[in-house]
């Protein structure tokens, strides 16, 4: 069986890569977008159909974009980004009515965002050195989308009003993939270190306790999903320039100020 996958793997490799690199994102993106516009004009009881599909698809595609080199955990970390963004686009879609004049910039912002989100899937799978501009770029659009995920999934789950333990728990699940990630591109090897899952634990720890006590709070759906979402950003962000050894009091004034704020919003916002 594993011979066979080989071959396959082999087979498909060499056909993909006679297609220029930029022409195989371009494809990727046009393709899954015309996945998840068809996806929208299905309810939302449909989600346990479109879900295990767009797993499908993203991992395909998003093998079909970087091809060369992909080892060990790089089977996980290179394509969880493609796969968070692409499930948290679907699901937050259902807030809104479903009409073209939503739709369709909807669909724009989503095939602008999963190709930059395999362009960066990319260049951590090249390995480019941490002092190169490209490498910076990538890692400054890899964070952004996390904060656009963080917020449209959590958006969509209080939207949803499950029970407090349910939201806490998926929370520090995608608090935890999404800090685990984060810290592995910190230094891009081909295993993950102890070092990534304790402070990826430590992470979904702090912002899934928070997630609990939000849960008992009166606030907007999209109010609890900015704090929280702002929580793994200031923490994430603190926790990656610490193991970079680039927490400066700058940095930490940054972090805070910008959580200080979003706490300050949130709670002029409370409906008494």
């Amino acid at each position: 069986m594993k011979l066979l996958i080989k071959r396959f793997e082999e087979a498909f490799s060499k056909r993909a890569l006679r297609i220029e690199k930029r022409y195989r994102f371009v494809a990727s993106a046009l393709i899954l977008t015309a996945v998840m516009t068809f996806s929208t004009f299905s309810d939302f009881g449909r989600a346990i159909f479109f879900i295990p599909l767009f797993i499908v698809l993203v991992y395909v595609f998003t093998y079909f974009s970087v091809l060369e080199g992909v080892e060990k955990i790089e089977w996980l970390m290179l394509f969880l980004m493609p796969l968070l963004v692409t499930v948290s686009f679907y699901l937050f879609y259902f807030l809104f009515p479903g009409r073209w004049l939503t739709r369709f910039p909807f669909m724009i912002l989503y095939a602008v965002s999963i190709y930059a989100i395999l362009l960066c899937s990319n260049i951590f799978n090249v390995g480019v050195e941490k002092s190169l501009q490209l490498y910076r770029a990538a890692f400054s659009v890899n964070f952004f989308f996390q904060t656009i995920i963080g917020f449209f999934l959590f958006n969509t789950l209080f939207s949803s009003r499950f029970a407090f333990l349910l939201n806490a728990f998926i929370v520090s699940l995608t608090v935890f993939l999404m800090a685990m990630q984060l810290i592995w591109t910190l230094r891009l090897n081909l295993r993950i270190e102890k070092e990534i899952l304790l402070f990826a634990l430590l992470t979904a720890s702090i912002v899934g306790q928070l997630a609990l006590v939000v849960s008992f709070i009166p606030m907007e759906p999209a109010i609890s999903a900015l704090f929280l979402t702002a929580s793994y950003y200031s923490l994430s962000g603190l926790i990656f320039s610490y193991l970079d050894q680039r927490l400066f009091k700058e940095t930490v004034r940054e972090y805070l100020t910008v959580w200080v704020v979003v706490l300050a919003i949130s709670l002029l916002s409370l409906r008494w």
